[in-house]
């Protein structure tokens, strides 16, 4: 018999809509997007954005296996505006390509309307590309501000975020932003089940509501792991190699889910 928590479970969809693969020309990332995917299947999520930096994700076959796993993968990418970082769903590369400045995403948000989103990712945090209280001048090139997957107790650069996503009327969009595998799946936004699961419905509940939020605080364990990532594994990976130098579906070797 089917529960109340059932029909609830039902119901919603789970969304990350900022996460990076070894398909990154940026980071040096170890899992591929077909790892991803197995991933997220197991964890029942319903859409994914996978947010390259500066280029846009488009591998024809893993859209096709994202379909056929049921889940609505939306091209998307992470790209730097005047060194500010912000987050485009439902994006084309080319338009990536000719995007450097907030007045270009203007441009583009003119012509393009509600079929693209745009979020402002980790805003106050200190290190990468944080826009910072930029964001109140560029307000009106966002449609959400993200909830940053790194806090813990007092320890929250979110709340600014907060603040302005209530001043302007902003929804607050969670993600894991993940650069390591195990760092998908906890943290995430949920929207009710749309009777078609495609890019505008989602667009459209992102900006409509209701949203869930689901993000805990961080454990010690994801804390060092984290420092761990940014301070020493991931800048060696850069300076000796390692990372993203074939996919390994295509070295034949076998998703470990």
């Amino acid at each position: 018999m089917e529960t109340m928590a059932d029909r609830q479970s039902t119901d919603w969809i789970k969304l990350d809509l900022h996460i990076h693969t070894l398909d990154d020309p940026k980071d040096r990332l170890d899992y591929s997007a077909h790892q991803l995917l197995e991933r997220a299947r197991a964890l029942g999520f319903g859409a994914l954005a996978i947010t390259l930096h500066h280029k846009v994700f488009d591998r024809a076959e893993v859209f096709a296996d994202a379909a056929e796993m049921g889940i609505l993968l939306i091209q998307a990418a992470e790209v730097r505006l005047e060194g500010a970082d912000v987050v485009l769903l439902n994006v084309r590369p080319a338009e990536v390509e000719n995007l450097h400045t907030f007045d270009d995403l203007r441009a583009l948000r003119a012509g393009r309307g509600n079929e693209i989103f745009a979020f402002a990712p980790h805003p106050f945090f200190v290190l990468g590309s944080s826009i910072g209280e930029r964001l109140v001048r560029e307000i009106d090139c966002f449609d959400g501000i993200e909830i940053c997957h790194f806090h813990k107790g007092w320890f929250d650069l979110n709340r600014r975020a907060r603040k302005i996503a209530a001043e302007f009327g902003k929804p607050l969009i969670a993600t894991s932003d993940a650069h390591r595998l195990q760092a998908f799946g906890e943290h995430y936004s949920s929207i009710p089940r749309p009777d078609q699961l495609d890019v505008a419905s989602v667009l459209r509940a992102l900006r409509e509501g209701p949203l869930r939020l689901t993000t805990p605080a961080a454990s010690w364990r994801d804390l060092f792991q984290v420092f761990y990532f940014v301070f020493i594994k991931h800048p060696l990976r850069k300076r000796f190699g390692g990372g993203h130098s074939i996919h390994p579906e295509e070295a034949g070797l076998v998703s470990d889910g």
